[in-house]
């Protein structure tokens, strides 16, 4: 199986995490391997903790930093990531069966290879995602826009958990 990119795509607290933690629960369940890449828009943001080795090492100049853990590898890497590429996002995430990007809006908006799920909080955010994003799979979030006659389903991810994920493995590879 090629890896499956989809973007997971909605407004702030619209309930993207929690569609990925059910996609990615759900999918480990059946023996995927997912990555979940995610967008941090807020300027000057870091992972690291101010004061720790790693930070410090950081703040010294290091580029790479490679902190290692008796069940976790994490890599540090300073860099303007600013113009990256989802090529160059996505080259991060080797021998993985779906990929789910959270947030990059911009980046996906209207890129048809790479299927959407859109969290909405209302029936105007979910029409405005009609006209923005392209293709999208369904619609899904914490809030009941069902509503709405949409020419894609909605699920409630917490009360559809297989529904949702029956609809991203049978896009698997496409």
């Amino acid at each position: 199986m090629k890896t499956t990119v989809i973007a997971v795509v909605g407004s702030k607290s619209s309930g993207k995490t929690t569609t990925i933690e059910v996609l990615t629960e759900q999918l480990t369940k059946r023996g995927y391997k997912i990555a979940v890449v995610k967008h941090i828009p807020e300027p000057n943001f870091t992972i690291d903790t101010e004061g720790k080795d790693t930070w410090r090492f950081a703040q010294s100049g290091a580029k790479i930093i490679v902190s290692l853990a008796s069940d976790e590898i994490a890599t540090i890497e300073k860099m303007n990531t600013t113009s990256f590429s989802l090529e160059e996002i996505l080259h991060r995430c080797r021998d993985i069966d779906f990929v789910f990007l959270e947030g990059f809006k911009k980046l996906v908006g209207k890129k048809y290879d790479i299927p959407k799920i859109v969290t909405a909080k209302s029936a105007k955010e979910a029409l405005e995602a009609l006209e923005n994003f392209r293709p999208i799979l369904a619609f899904t979030g914490l809030y009941p826009i069902e509503t709405l006659n949409l020419s894609v389903p909605y699920l409630n991810v917490l009360q559809n958990r297989k529904e949702i994920v029956d609809i991203v493995e049978k896009n698997a590879g496409k």
